[in-house]
């Protein structure tokens, strides 16, 4: 078994155990999050990302270590980012309080899923296709721009998004949580609620983040073991940081345009 091999089959281990750990056993249903028990889950992901850092440097050595370490701390910046649009979410469809925590952990759980697949499909693209790259840093660029000069008229609105209207059209849906269910029957008929509603938006959303951080993720490195682990301990980290920054993120006035310097920087280094 190489090296990397190695690696893979630690990575799969932990990350099985960290989550039946932390998003199982620690997490009892309906349970409301507070500050200090997101804080001790947001330093569990930390800490539990730089010890996979040590092992890298020891198993691979500095260079594919500093790699994993620069890769980890640029998707766990983006991904500050997907909080404001998890916030909107929440908001636009008044989820109550007690299934934020499920309702994450589902969404969040899907998305890992979809990154992979998403991940996994770019990189054999890249692979094929190298001048793709191009496409990426032209698409960091715009993204970027659009970031730095966007502004609150144009913030995200999710009950006029393309995806609330394609579920719209296509299942049925009521307006009520179905008291935490994901789908309710009426007359012997399945419908769907809004907490159904908001996890594919939030697993949606992230996939379409995606599109911003693997070309990112890969202007920092292009082996795919530092992709897919930072990508992943990035995004299992997202549900604690949400209840950490969900009170303080409308504090952050300039986090949107340094996000996109950030961009804009990468898209650069692509030319």
């Amino acid at each position: 078994m190489t090296t990397h091999q190695i690696v893979y089959v630690v990575f799969g281990i932990v990350l099985t155990l960290a989550l039946i750990f932390d998003l199982g056993l620690l997490n009892k249903k309906n349970q409301t999050i507070s500050i200090a028990t997101a804080l001790k889950q947001t330093f569990f992901w930390v800490i539990l990302a730089m010890a996979f850092f040590i092992f890298m440097w020891i198993e691979e050595g500095q260079n594919i270590a500093l790699q994993y370490l620069s890769a980890y701390l640029m998707e766990w910046s983006l991904s500050v980012d997907n909080i404001f649009i998890f916030i909107l979410i929440f908001s636009a469809f008044k989820v109550k309080e007690k299934y934020y925590g499920r309702v994450l952990l589902v969404g969040i759980l899907m998305a890992i899923v979809f990154r992979i697949v998403f991940i996994t499909v770019g990189l054999a693209l890249v692979n094929q296709f190298e001048w793709i790259l191009y496409i990426f840093g032209a698409f960091l660029l715009y993204t970027g721009y659009k970031m730095f000069v966007a502004t609150k008229d144009e913030e995200f609105k999710p009950q006029e998004s393309k995806i609330y209207t394609f579920l719209q059209k296509f299942l049925p849906l009521v307006p009520h949580d179905g008291e935490g269910k994901y789908m309710v029957r009426i007359n012997g008929k399945p419908q769907y609620t809004t907490l159904f509603v908001v996890i594919v938006m939030l697993a949606v959303i992230d996939i379409v983040f995606a599109l911003d951080s693997l070309p990112a993720v890969m202007g920092i490195s292009r082996d795919n073991l530092v992709i897919y682990t930072s990508n992943i301990f990035a995004v299992l980290g997202l549900r604690s940081l949400f209840f950490l920054l969900r009170s303080a993120v409308t504090k952050f006035d300039y986090l949107q345009q340094g996000i996109a310097i950030v961009l804009v920087f990468i898209g650069i280094y692509w030319y």
